[in-house]
């Protein structure tokens, strides 16, 4: 029996000024979504554990992810927000890191309006204190954003980074260069995972299909292998392009010609790597 982790979903109560990133036009999303909203989907869909990921930049929220965790078993790790540009952020950590479900921290990079903000000397002081309290870091950008990843990445060789979404390529356009590319440069970094996750979100929400997100897929799992590629779902960010029980299957047919343990690893053996799950081993 293979189990099962999302390695990637959200919780909300939503807010329009605190989630200001969810548009008039993504009414789908436009609402509360909180752990007895999603536990029956994972029951139904045989996911036995999750990673909650932060949707705003604040450590309210961080908090309120940690408080959930604590509350539903389901949740074995958090990925929350610290203010990392802040010199004494490494304070900040410490505190956070009481709590043993906080396994890594993200900032929404791609909604910076500097280019390179990654490449900022106070973000990167911020970044270089995540390993002493053994904590991964989310990379959350646009495929144009890959080249400062690289150099991002290489500023901190020993540091773990997983990478969101593919790194969002063009696939509304069905546009594979330069994220090709880009990609497998950063894949040769040996301290770099990838999730498989939110690509048809990135295509046209209504008329994407399966054999378009193929590519894709296909290039992350022959850069990166089943050793550092991780299933996660983005619900309910998912919600604009693909039902999440639609988004499992289509990554179990994907998957499906892989031997059962290359299976295991992207279904969760991965994730634990990464993250450093500890307990809930089922």
């Amino acid at each position: 029996m293979i189990s099962r982790i999302d390695a990637h979903h959200h919780f909300w109560k939503f807010d329009a000024a605190e989630y200001a990133w969810i548009g008039a036009g993504q009414r789908v999303l436009r609402k509360d979504f909180l752990p007895g909203d999603f536990e029956p989907e994972l029951r139904a869909a045989g996911i036995t554990g999750t990673i909650a990921v932060q949707a705003r930049q604040s450590l309210e929220e961080t908090r309120w992810l940690l408080e959930l965790a604590d509350q539903h078993e389901f949740i074995h790790g958090v990925v929350g927000w610290a203010p990392l540009t802040e010199a004494n952020v490494g304070a900040t950590l410490e505190r956070l890191t009481t709590h043993p479900k906080l396994r890594a921290i993200r900032h929404v990079l791609h909604d910076e309006a500097d280019e390179r903000y990654m490449l900022r000397e106070d973000f990167n002081r911020g970044v270089a204190e995540l390993k002493s309290f053994d904590l991964a870091y989310d990379i959350l950008i646009f495929e144009r954003h890959l080249p400062q990843t690289i150099e991002f990445v290489d500023r901190h060789p020993n540091q773990i980074f997983i990478v969101d979404h593919l790194a969002k390529p063009r696939v509304r356009d069905g546009i594979l260069s330069p994220w090709r590319e880009n990609i497998q440069q950063l894949a040769r970094r040996p301290h770099v995972y990838c999730k498989i996750s939110g690509l048809a979100t990135e295509a046209d929400h209504s008329s994407w299909s399966e054999m378009q997100l193929a590519p894709y897929m296909d290039w992350i799992l022959s850069l990166f292998g089943p050793e550092r590629a991780l299933f996660g779902s983005d619900w309910p960010v998912c919600l604009l392009a693909v039902g999440y029980r639609q988004w499992i299957e289509i990554v179990a047919r994907f998957i499906g010609r892989l031997s059962e343990g290359e299976q295991q690893r992207i279904w969760s053996a991965t994730a634990r790597e990464a993250y450093k799950l500890r307990g809930n081993p089922h």
